[in-house]
Parts: C-alpha cells; structure tokens; sequence
C-alpha cells in the first residue's frame, strides 16, 4: 500500500494547522480519559485481570488483520461465539474495551503515513466519537436478546460487505483526497451513524471504503479515516461500557495486551499490502456469516426459553446502566 502524492483536499494554510491540532488533541484526550475510568473501574471493583491464552491469541490474530485494513470485531465476535465466552450480552462491551488502547496505534500509524485532507479528517473522527457517545448508552442498556439480535444482523451486514469487496462489486473510488460541500456534509454525517453501529458489531471499514469511494475519493484514503475514527470512538464508546458494567474485564485485558502485539507485528507489512488479502478476506467472511448464524440461534433459542418459563425474563434485563 502507498500514499498517493499529496493532491486535492484544501491545501496548506493556518485551518490544517488547527485540524491537526484538534485532531491529535481529541484522540489524546479520549484514551487518556479512558485508561482513567477504566483504572479506576478495575481498582474500586476487584475486577479479575487475568487473561487466558487464548484471550490473548485473539486479540493479537484480529488486531493484526485490523491493522492490515480487514477490520477485527466481526472476527472476534465469530471467536467468541465458538469458543462460548463471553455471554453474549457482554460481547459488545468486551470487544470495544478490549481494542480501545490497541487501536491508538494504528492511528497514529495510519495518520502519519497517508495523506489525506486533516479537515475532512478531523470532522469525520469527531463525528465518529459523537456516534459512539450516543451509540455506547443505547446498547448498554439493551437486554440480552436485544443485544443478540443486533450483533447478528450487523454481523450479517459486515458479511455482506466483506462479499461485495471481495467480487469488486463496490465502487473502485476516484483520486481525491479530500471532499467539499455537500460531501463534505455527507461523510460527516455519514461517519456519526457508523460510530453509533459500531456499538452493536458493526465494523467501519467496509462501510467507510464504500461510502468514500461513492464521493471519489481515492481508495487509499479511507484507511487514516476509517483508523482514526476508531481511535477516537472506541475509547469513547468503551468509557460507557465501563461505567455499566457490562463487559468481561479479564476477556479485555487479553484483547489488550494481544491487540498491541497484533498491531506491532503487522506494522511492517501495512506499506505492502495487496490482493494476497483477498483470500484471508473469504476466510473471515466464512467465519462471520457462521458467528451471525449462531448469535440468532442463540436469540430464537432464548425467546423460546422466554415463552416456556415467563419467569426466565428477569434474567434478560441489563445488569446496569450507562450514563
């Protein structure tokens, strides 16, 4: 993978100065507000800090894919649900606080390396924290079947995503580098609703890829977008998950110590990346349609559980609340 030349966008000037600034600022302020509460979760609630192996090995497998521009939460929900850990309405929460510290890394890798234009940028990762702020509130208070429900659909919709890139059925891009006026609004607005999915499962990649490239921005301009807005909505979203309660702390301290190696080892291949991934992307597309599958099996068999035994519905509702 190369950074095309620097073309389009809005050119130098005091505002890129001020983009990047903001930028920077934004995703510093929301890990360090994060690693903060979650400290402190885990200091005033005993939480268990010891992680399996295999917790580890998933974070390590899928940050390393996440950072080669696969993405990781549809993978790693698929992980979760063969292995059976954790419970499912945990999973959301799991997964973005699991990710929340790997994923300033790439980042700043991504921000370095490609050029794009730093206001689109900027506005687009705000957006994206917005969405998850709003988005981690919903979904910590959902029940479990709810939370199921959503995570297979999303996973059926990452699926579908994966496919469509995989036969070249979404759009190949143009070769701007940045966006004005109405699509400069579009991509805004447009990245605030993906960070608000990205709390039930739903992984932004795909989704910015195809949303960029229908405005003709060049293909290579999503990574910086799509990674920093990671950057800043999962530490966000995760500040909510936390305050709920509704995650599996020790699963997310081996999603994190993993994640970071995962994303260091991959570090070297993220300039040379190419249709090699293609294969890797059919795999993963296996792996989260059977994950998909088994999260509304496991909805329909807890209806039916439900229907059977009314009184089993008190063990349906959220464990907490966030904000």
């Amino acid at each position: 993978m190369r950074a095309p030349a620097r073309t389009g966008g809005r050119g130098g000037g005091w505002h890129v100065s001020v983009a990047r600034i903001v930028l920077y600022a934004g995703l510093g302020i929301a890990q360090l507000a994060f690693v903060i509460v979650w400290w402190r979760a885990v200091r005033r609630q005993r939480l268990a800090l010891r992680p399996t192996a295999g917790d580890v090995a998933i974070g390590c497998g899928t940050s390393f894919l996440d950072t080669l521009g696969i993405g990781n939460y549809a993978q790693i929900t698929a992980l979760f649900k063969l292995r059976g850990r954790p419970a499912d309405e945990l999973i959301p929460g799991t997964l973005n606080v699991g990710n929340a510290i790997g994923i300033i890394f790439s980042a700043l890798l991504f921000v370095e390396a490609i050029e794009v234009d730093p206001v689109l940028l900027t506005a687009m990762v705000i957006a994206a924290g917005a969405g998850a702020w709003i988005g981690a509130g919903v979904v910590s208070r959902l029940p479990r079947r709810a939370i199921q429900l959503s995570m297979g659909v999303a996973l059926l919709v990452a699926a579908l995503f994966f496919t469509l890139t995989n036969t070249e059925v979404l759009p190949p891009g143009g070769t701007a580098l940045g966006l004005g006026g109405w699509r400069f609004a579009v991509a805004v607005a447009a990245n605030f609703v993906l960070g608000a999915l990205m709390c039930v499962g739903i992984g932004n990649y795909a989704p910015c890829m195809a949303l960029l490239a229908v405005l003709g921005m060049h293909p290579i301009a999503a990574y910086p977008i799509m990674i920093a807005s990671d950057g800043m909505l999962i530490p966000v979203a995760s500040l909510g998950f936390v305050k709920s309660g509704r995650y599996d702390n020790a699963v997310a301290v081996g999603l994190t110590i993993g994640g970071i190696a995962g994303v260091l080892l991959a570090l070297p291949l993220v300039k040379t990346l190419g249709e090699h991934l293609t294969a890797m992307r059919w795999v993963v597309t296996a792996v989260i349609a059977y994950a998909a599958i088994a999260m509304l099996r496991s909805a329909a068999r807890d209806a039916a559980r439900d229907a059977a035994q009314p009184d089993a519905r008190l063990s349906d509702s959220p464990s907490g609340s966030a904000r």
